[in-house]
C-alpha cells in the first residue's frame, strides 16, 4: 500500500514539478506511474482501457516506461507480416 500511495503522490506532483527546467515532470509522473501499476490491479485495468481506446498515447508512454506489454505488441504485429 505504501508503494501505491507513494505512485499517487508522485502523478499528483508531476504538474507543480513541470515549471521546472528540463523534463522533471515526465520523470516523476512515470515513475508514479509505474508504481502504481506494479502495486494496483485497478489502475492496470484502467490503464489497459487508456491503451485501446488511444493506441498512439498508449504507445507513447510504453516507450517512456519502457514496458514489455508494448514489446510483445510489436512482436505480435511483425508476426502478422
Amino acid at each position: 500500500m505504501g508503494a501505491l500511495g507513494l505512485g499517487c503522490v508522485l502523478m499528483v506532483l508531476a504538474p507543480l514539478v513541470s515549471p521546472l527546467p528540463g523534463p522533471g515532470g515526465i520523470v516523476v509522473f512515470s515513475i508514479g506511474l509505474g508504481l502504481a501499476l506494479r502495486n494496483s490491479l485497478w489502475a492496470k485495468r484502467r490503464y489497459v482501457r487508456f491503451k485501446r481506446k488511444r493506441p498512439k498515447v498508449g504507445k507513447t508512454v510504453d516507450w517512456w516506461m519502457r514496458k514489455r506489454s508494448r514489446q510483445r505488441a510489436k512482436l505480435r504485429s511483425q508476426a502478422k507480416r
